[in-house]
C-alpha cells in the first residue's frame, strides 16, 4: 500500500501551496473527483489544485518524497479516466486556465488547465483559431498531447501539429522549456506522445486566420445509412481541405435513429453551400441545418449531446478506407445499439493532417482515410454490461480492417498492446527512449503509458 503522507506532512504541503489541497475529508473533494466520464470512480489520497507552475513543482516533488502515485488532470475529459489515481496525488490544473494571444506572431499560450472554449474565445477576438476539440469543454493539453482531431485539421493539421512550444515540469520537479531550439527531441514526443514525460503547464499553439465558418448538419433517416455512407465516401474523394465532414449513426432528441453529416467549411459560406450541394441534393435529406457561425460556436454544436456525468465506454480504430464491408458492418452493428445515447461516428481524416512526417510528430497514423469512433453511453440506472458488450462487439467486427489506434480513444481496459498499436514499432521505440531520458522511473504512468527503454 502507498504511503499517503502523515497529517503533519500534508499540512505543511497545504500551507506551502498557493492553490488548494483536498483530502477525502474536505468538502470540495467529491467535486474534485468528478470527471466527464461518470463511469470513473476513483479515490485519490490528495488533490493538489495548483494555481501556478511553482505549485505544480511543489506537488510533483511532494509526491516523489512521499512515494505517492501521480496523475495529472487538465480538462478531465479523458474517456479512460486517467486523470485520477487511487490513493495517490492528483496534480489538478483546472485553476490554470489563462490563454494569452500574440496576434502579430499568431501564437496562443495556454495554461495546462485551459479548455477549448477559453482558447477559442481568446483567439477569436483577433480573428484567429487553430484545430481544437469538437466538444468545447475538452482540455487543450490532453487533446493536443494525444493528437487532436478537430474541424480544421484537414486545412491546418491536427492540434499536435500546431504545438510549437511548451513548459514542462519533469518528474524531478525541474521546469524546462520545450521548442525547436530547446529540448527539441521532447517537442517531437509531446506531439502525440501523451502525458508521459511530465506535467505540461503551458502550450504554445500556432494560430491561423479563422472567423466565420459554415457549420451544421445534413440529416438522413437511418434506413438510408448505407447509401449515405457510400455517398459521403465518394464525395470526400474530391472534397477541399477547408471542409471536414464526420458522419454519425445516432439517435436524435426525438428518439429517431438517423445518419447525420456534421460539417464545417472554413471559408465563404456561399462557397461552402456550393461545395456541399451534392450532399444536400442527395436523398433528399430530411433536414438541412447549415449556417454561417463564428468558429467558437462551431466548437460548441456537439456540447449539448455530450454532457458530463454520463457513463462512457469509448473505443475505436483507424481504417484505411471506408469499404462496402465496413459500411455494412457499421450499419448492422448500429442496428443492435443498446442505448439511444450511443453512436458510431465515421471521422474524416486526410488533408493537411496527412502531410506531416514521422520526423515531425509522434502521431504516425497519417495514411488512414477515416477513424471510427465507437461511443457507448448510458445513465447510472442502466446495467453497464450490455452497453459495454455492444461497443466491444463493434470494435471486434471492424478489427480486420484496423489501420491503427488513436491514442485519445484508448479506453479503460486498453493495455500495452493497444498503446503500441497507437504508435507502431519505430515511434514507440523512440518514445520509450525519450521516456527513459525524461521520466526513467515512470512517475507519470497514469496515462496511455509508454514504458521507459531499459
Amino acid at each position: 500500500m502507498q504511503n499517503k503522507g502523515s497529517a503533519q506532512d500534508i499540512q505543511q504541503f497545504r500551507a506551502g501551496l498557493a492553490g488548494t489541497v483536498l483530502t477525502p475529508d474536505d468538502a470540495g473533494y467529491p467535486e474534485g473527483c468528478a470527471l466527464w466520464n461518470g463511469m470513473i470512480k476513483r479515490k485519490p489520497a490528495l488533490i493538489a489544485q495548483c494555481s501556478s507552475t511553482d505549485d505544480v513543482v511543489k506537488a510533483v516533488r511532494f509526491a516523489r518524497e512521499q512515494g505517492l502515485a501521480l496523475s495529472v488532470r487538465g480538462g478531465g475529459h479523458s474517456a479512460a479516466g486517467k486523470a485520477l489515481v487511487d490513493d495517490g496525488l492528483v496534480v489538478d490544473l483546472s485553476r490554470m486556465r489563462d490563454v494569452q494571444v500574440d496576434p502579430a506572431q499568431r501564437v496562443a499560450r495556454a495554461q495546462g488547465g485551459s479548455t477549448w472554449s477559453e482558447f477559442d474565445a481568446a483567439a477569436h477576438k483577433h480573428g484567429l483559431g487553430t484545430t481544437g476539440g469538437m466538444i468545447s469543454t475538452t482540455g487543450v493539453a490532453g487533446l493536443t498531447l494525444g493528437g487532436g482531431f478537430g474541424w480544421l485539421m484537414r486545412e491546418f493539421g491536427m492540434s499536435c501539429d500546431n504545438l510549437i512550444g511548451a513548459e514542462v515540469v519533469t518528474a524531478n520537479g525541474d521546469v524546462i522549456e520545450v521548442n525547436e531550439s530547446q529540448n527539441a527531441d521532447l517537442l517531437w514526443g509531446l506531439r502525440g506522445g501523451g502525458g508521459n514525460f511530465g506535467v505540461v503547464t503551458r502550450l504554445d499553439m500556432r494560430l491561423h486566420p479563422v472567423d466565420t465558418v459554415l457549420g451544421g448538419m445534413i440529416v438522413h433517416p437511418i434506413d438510408r445509412a448505407s447509401d449515405a455512407l457510400r455517398a459521403v465516401r465518394e464525395f470526400n474523394k474530391t472534397a477541399p481541405d477547408a471542409l471536414t465532414i464526420h458522419t454519425a449513426l445516432m439517435t436524435d432528441p426525438d428518439g429517431n435513429r438517423i445518419v447525420a453529416y456534421v460539417c464545417c467549411f472554413n471559408g465563404d459560406p456561399d462557397e461552402g453551400r456550393n461545395v456541399l450541394q451534392p450532399l444536400i441534393e442527395w436523398g433528399p435529406p430530411v433536414a438541412v441545418d447549415l449556417n454561417p457561425i463564428p468558429y467558437p460556436v462551431m466548437q460548441t454544436i456537439l456540447d449539448e449531446g455530450f454532457p458530463p456525468g454520463l457513463n462512457v465506454y469509448w473505443t475505436g480504430d483507424f481504417i484505411e478506407t471506408l469499404s462496402d464491408d465496413v459500411i455494412e458492418t457499421l450499419v448492422a452493428r448500429f442496428g443492435e445499439v443498446t442505448s439511444p445515447l450511443s453512436a458510431l461516428v465515421v471521422e474524416q481524416f486526410g488533408g493537411a493532417s496527412r502531410r506531416v512526417t514521422a520526423e515531425d510528430s509522434a502521431f504516425v497514423h497519417r495514411s488512414a482515410d477515416y477513424n471510427i469512433a465507437i461511443i457507448s453511453r448510458w445513465s447510472d440506472a442502466s446495467d453497464p454490461d450490455p452497453h459495454i458488450s455492444w461497443a466491444r462487439g463493434v470494435r471486434a467486427a471492424i478489427a480486420p480492417h484496423s489501420a491503427g489506434v488513436y491514442v485519445n480513444y484508448l479506453g479503460i481496459e486498453d493495455g500495452e498492446d493497444r498503446v503500441r498499436a497507437a504508435y507502431g514499432t519505430d515511434a514507440y521505440a523512440r518514445l520509450a527512449e525519450l521516456k527513459a531520458k525524461y521520466d526513467p522511473e515512470n512517475a507519470f504512468w497514469s496515462n496511455q503509458n509508454i514504458q521507459p527503454a531499459r
